[in-house]
């Protein structure tokens, strides 16, 4: 009999190395050993040149939905920046929602569990909806950061939010069903393409901080399967107000109680919540199940440690909803493979269950982000007050910053200024400031307005790149 240990529970495995022979002699009865083969010798050959054929035809030949697909406008500007600092240019690229580790590290404590539960052999495959620690220990987060209580059944682990995302529309959308979010939003546009699904897109306001209100999705309710909230937003920076969210939840549950009497398809939410933990000033973050607790069959709330944790690469996410949908969420994203990695698993399970490291670690984190949300708000605002044509709203939560750039219809140098791609490209030229335009994330209208995230960057190029600005502005006619 070979004794192999623990198995697949989710407890710490001692590391080991093996001798093959003694593994096999251990392993197989006397009457069962047979002689090995020897071992595949390597064989030699010519590098093969593969030659891939026509682009376009093999392009032409895949699916309508995957060529379909927008590519990311993100991306794109990326190139280009990435493009300039090879050439030896200062950039203050302001893109990418992502985090410097030299800036923002993960908790060391965090980084030190997942070397632990590498080195102890957490490396084989997880739970298909994640290890029972780590759902245990997000239940319990849940209940004291956000007064839910959701079963452990109502948990599933990911790799990160965006599977989570991406399986909402999945498991609750049909081909040509009605999914309602607001503009500007983050991938939904490209969730709803991947789905088939019939999207109706309401365009916020910026007196209402790009939140949508009850009477923006009011007349889109009755027939929709699925409506999208993000709050702290991406790409906004701004925070629902309570109030606001309670009227939503309460038209959802007044709706499906309609539903339920016609016999009728419930209407879901899915509930963005990556950034809970990034609020600031008078801004206040609530888990709307904990506003209209019997909105809790309807809402599927996504949550990870990409923002909150500066772990964007570590790849943990999670969904809290109703079991009987979690269930079914987790048999397709088992299908796709979306699984955390289980030795990040095991290590977030510990730093998540230690209140007192969470809650230092956030502090620190909270504080470096709102510095550089700070000095980009007051540096812009001291620009309004002067009279340039530049607007912004104050910075709520997350890692970004709504400006707006008042230059469609002026020029610069004799160029005129047509749109907010011409916008963006000059401040990339001239100021050396990396920006996103809200058309990004689906807003059509040129109306100068784009998006600013701090995580990448540091004082000292928020310092440098202000004034370069300014003087561009200070230029255009």
């Amino acid at each position: 009999m070979l004794a192999m240990g623990p198995g697949l529970d989710s407890g710490p495995k001692p590391a080991f190395a093996i001798n093959v022979k003694h593994f096999i002699a251990c392993a197989l009865p006397d009457t069962a050993r047979l002689p090995l083969f020897p071992m595949r010798q390597d064989v030699t050959t010519a590098t093969a040149q593969l030659n891939f054929g026509d682009a376009k035809a093999l392009d032409a030949s895949l699916s309508d939905n995957v060529r379909g697909l927008k590519g990311s406008e993100i991306l794109k500007i990326a190139a280009a920046v990435r493009e300039m600092i090879a050439q030896g240019k200062q950039v203050c690229n302001l893109t990418v929602g992502d985090f410097n580790p030299k800036f923002f590290p993960i908790p060391a404590a965090l980084r030190e569990g997942i070397a632990r539960a590498l080195t102890g052999g957490e490396t084989n495959y997880p739970p298909s909806d994640g290890v029972l620690a780590l759902r245990k220990s997000v239940a319990e987060y849940a209940a004291r950061e956000f007064s839910v209580r959701y079963p452990v059944e109502g948990v599933l682990i990911a790799a990160g939010a965006r599977p989570i995302l991406y399986g909402t529309y999945r498991c609750v959308l049909n081909p040509g069903d009605k999914v309602v979010y607001g503009l500007p939003s983050w991938n939904n546009n490209h969730y709803s393409w991947i789905a088939q699904a019939n999207a109706i897109e309401v365009v916020t306001q910026a007196r209402h901080g790009f939140q949508p209100t009850l009477d923006d999705f009011r007349p889109h309710l009755h027939d929709a399967n699925l409506f999208c909230l993000c709050t702290p937003s991406n790409p906004t920076g701004t925070v629902m107000e309570p109030e606001v969210l309670r009227e939503l939840m309460l038209g959802v549950v007044e709706e499906n109680e309609r539903r339920a009497r016609a016999g009728k398809r419930l209407l879901f939410v899915l509930h963005d919540q990556v950034y809970a933990s990034l609020v600031f000033g008078e801004a206040r973050h609530v888990h709307p199940c904990a506003l209209v607790p019997q909105s809790a069959p309807y809402v599927i709330s996504l949550d990870a440690i990409s923002k909150s944790l500066a772990g964007t690469g570590v790849r943990v996410g999670w969904v809290l909803a109703a079991p009987a949908v979690v269930a079914r969420m987790r048999d397709f994203l088992g299908h796709v493979g979306a699984w955390a990695p289980r030795a990040e698993q095991v290590a977030v399970a510990d730093f998540l269950g230690n209140p007192q490291a969470l809650s230092a670690f956030r502090r620190e984190m909270d504080t470096k982000v709102q510095v550089l949300l700070n000095a980009l708000y007051g540096g812009f605002m001291k620009m309004k007050q002067s009279g340039l044509p530049v607007d912004c709203v104050q910075p709520q939560g997350a890692i970004y910053l709504s400006l707006q750039l008042n230059l469609i219809g002026k020029s610069f140098e004799g160029r005129r200024i047509a749109s907010n791609a011409d916008i963006g490209q000059l401040l990339l030229e001239r100021a050396g400031m990396a920006v996103v335009p809200f058309q990004a994330f689906g807003l059509r209208e040129e109306s100068g307005w784009f998006r600013l995230s701090v995580g990448a960057v540091s004082p000292a190029d928020i310092e440098t790149c202000l004034p370069r600005v300014k003087s561009l502005l200070e230029a255009v006619r």
